[in-house]
């Protein structure tokens, strides 16, 4: 056997060892979680409120808190994402200010999240006066997932051929009836990769709403964008670190984790059936 295919044979084992252990990393957390998280869960725990101090009832608030929150910060991201990487990509001079900005975005992605909880409760809570409320929340964690929005957007519109825009142009269309019509539709699948990440990171955060959004403690559900709200991960860590009953709501807090954990993946499931649906239409 010639050198070049051991040294082939080898890396293949190196990728294939390298996901094996991802693997069961993920099955004994997903595991763990699940065996402590089961023990709870229950419809009650799912749609009932919770009573005598968190240490019993459900988290239906929690829930419908974090789903909110995704959907309002969805409604921030989605829009500014996808319009600022079709003007990076289809209108942007090659500029050295244009590369910046460029560079800038990149780097946001890195920020730790604490970063943008503190942004947010200096410019939304006080500044704008939201104060700490579903609206401060979602406009913090949709400017926090910006930047995965628009680097998957702008590697989405890259990837679609030339000849398509150059094939739009030649039948008389002006640009952007060309992006809209014939760029946008061809990178939409390859652009829900990015959403999907958006999502499952804005749903897990909790230091961004720690500061602009989540309540400890509510007994109904939010009425109104600028209320406080109960949120899954901000749950999670009241139950804890700041319970007075450690043997009631320790168990209680792996049962939520085990549905923020299931909550995320239905999302993520959902996002890309989606995708999939979109890709087989362009096919066709």
């Amino acid at each position: 056997m010639e050198a070049r295919q051991v040294k082939e044979k080898f890396w293949f084992f190196l990728c294939g060892l390298a996901m094996v252990v991802i693997g069961l990393a993920l099955g004994v957390v997903v595991g763990f979680i699940a065996l402590r998280g089961g023990r709870v869960l229950s419809l009650e725990f799912l749609f009932s409120f919770p009573r005598h101090g968190m240490s019993e009832g459900g988290i239906l608030p929690a829930i419908v808190g974090t789903l909110y929150l995704v959907l309002g910060s969805t409604l921030v991201s989605l829009p500014l994402g996808v319009l600022s990487a079709v003007y990076l990509v289809e209108y942007a001079p090659p500029h050295p200010v244009v590369q910046a900005i460029r560079s800038a975005i990149h780097c946001l992605a890195g920020v730790p999240s604490v970063v943008f909880g503190l942004f947010g409760l200096s410019v939304f809570v006080k500044l704008f006066g939201f104060g700490v409320s579903i609206v401060s929340g979602s406009l913090t964690l949709g400017i926090m997932s910006l930047p995965v929005v628009i680097a998957s957007c702008e590697e989405a519109l890259r990837s679609v051929p030339r000849s398509f825009r150059e094939a739009s142009l030649a039948l008389g269309a002006d640009r952007w009836t060309t992006v809209r019509r014939v760029v946008l539709p061809a990178a939409f699948p390859g652009m829900l990769t990015g959403l999907i990440l958006a999502i499952g990171r804005v749903a897990g955060e909790t230091a961004p709403i720690m500061f602009t959004a989540a309540t400890f403690y509510a007994r109904g559900l939010p009425r109104s964008p600028f209320d406080r709200v109960l949120a899954l991960p901000y749950h999670i860590y009241g139950l804890m670190t700041e319970g007075t009953r450690p043997e009631k709501q320790i168990p209680l807090a792996y049962g939520t984790a085990l549905v923020l954990l299931i909550l995320v993946l239905l999302m993520n499931f959902s996002a890309i059936l989606l995708r999939r649906r979109f890709r087989m239409a362009r096919k066709w």
